[in-house]
């Protein structure tokens, strides 16, 4: 399993992106701020899910910048399939979808993060950042929304449960990372250091038998692990 730090790099030199949105003004305005930015470099454009796949295949990037609404094959569809070949590219999913049924297929797609156009450029700057640190930026608005709407409409009897049961904190934690917090914000919140927050990832990622903790938030939300009160009321258990 290797730990939570997904994605996260190790060598020199700026960040490899692949812009893929179907519209031309969209992919120049991203390449023209992210190009500003001293650790990143677009290296390729994909007007299409299918262009998307096709140069990761040739460039191999860090990074995808994912739009979902594209023509012959979307954004969600082209995450899946270069996450099957190419396991060690980050998918950032951009969109202008406010739904949160959409941020959740996104999840079980494969990208590490979501966020929306209409954010402002150094929130999803950020996002990027955070992502290749190895965090998964999400939009906490819909994040939220989605965890209410799962807590309304339970699911059926959904996936096996995890091998292990996940503790208290454990759940606290994996609440604040369905919410898009990274390590430090969650030791922050709980009053626990940030070595104990990143073990409690740890040991949740490996509990819900996944790679990284974008995928645990999407297998939590559909075992329905997640608690929408966030109560902390054993906050000083499990520690």
């Amino acid at each position: 399993m290797g730990g939570d730090e997904h994605n996260a790099r190790a060598g020199p030199g700026p960040a490899r992106l692949i812009i893929a949105d179907d519209h031309d003004l969209i992919r120049a305005g991203f390449r023209l701020v992210l190009e500003q930015e001293p650790d990143f470099a677009v290296v390729g454009e994909a007007s299409s899910g299918r262009e998307a796949i096709e140069l990761c295949r040739a460039l191999r990037p860090d990074v995808v910048v994912m739009d979902v609404a594209m023509p012959g094959m979307d954004g969600l569809e082209a995450t899946r399939q270069i996450k099957e070949e190419h396991p060690e590219v980050a998918v950032l999913v951009v969109t202008a979808h406010e739904n949160p049924e959409y941020m959740l297929e996104a999840l079980k797609a494969g990208a590490a993060g979501y966020v929306l156009k209409s954010s402002p450029l150094p929130r999803i700057i950020s996002a990027l950042r955070r992502l290749l640190s190895g965090e998964s930026p999400l939009n906490q608005e819909l994040a939220a929304r989605l965890i209410q709407d799962l807590a309304r409409h339970p699911g059926g009897e959904g996936p096996p449960e995890p091998a292990e049961e996940l503790t208290s904190r454990e759940r606290e934690v994996l609440l604040l990372m369905a919410r898009g917090r990274t390590n430090p914000e969650i030791a922050r919140e709980l009053v626990i250091s940030r070595g104990t927050a990143k073990s409690h990832v740890q040991n949740i990622i490996r509990k819900l038998g996944v790679s990284d903790r974008t995928q645990a938030v999407a297998r939590a939300f559909e075992l329905g692990l997640i608690d929408s009160s966030g109560s902390r009321s054993e906050r000083g258990k499990n520690d």
